[in-house]
């Protein structure tokens, strides 16, 4: 009797250091499929939400940076003779549940190598979470001619806080 005693015992020991080990080293299938699930989700809500939920409290997130400059449209860009500025009018769209101030770096540029890239640079363009935003970027046009070389402008780096 006590020879099935030890034996019912030990394959009872056994059983439950298999089962225990299985789950801590996520080993079982039900652990690591669920883990691996959650683990996938967390990375697509990250992606989707960093902008929102810590775009506010860290500065300079690659993927903050991303979001804002997808949430900025260039309307137009063209030489304002007038005031003799280049000017990039813009639409931010926010259609995060956060509102943000944007902070916008335009470069304008030309065809032809004597066409200097001009910079301008628009700080706290306040949009309300579902809500967008008009903004004109300028910079004084430093040629001399009437602002034609100017062909092209693009956001080279957009923020929101």
């Amino acid at each position: 009797m006590k020879m099935r005693h030890v034996r019912a015992i030990a394959v009872f020991g056994i059983a439950v250091v298999a089962l225990t080990g299985a789950r801590g080293s996520n080993g079982g299938s039900c652990d690591n499929s669920s883990s691996s699930s959650s683990s996938s989700n967390n990375g697509g809500d990250n992606s989707s939400t960093s902008g929102g939920t810590s775009g506010g409290s860290v500065p300079g997130g690659s993927s903050s940076a991303d979001k804002a400059a997808r949430d900025v449209t260039i309307d137009e860009c063209a030489y304002d003779p007038a005031t003799k500025n280049l000017v990039a009018r813009i639409t931010v769209k926010n259609d995060d549940s956060t509102d943000y101030d944007y902070n916008v770096t335009m470069k304008f540029t030309g065809a032809g190598s004597d066409v200097l890239p001009m910079t301008a640079i628009e700080t706290g363009i306040a949009v309300a979470s579902g809500a967008s935003a008009k903004a004109e970027l300028t910079t004084p046009y430093a040629g001399t001619g009437d602002g034609s070389e100017y062909t092209k402008c693009e956001v080279t780096r957009a923020s929101r806080f």
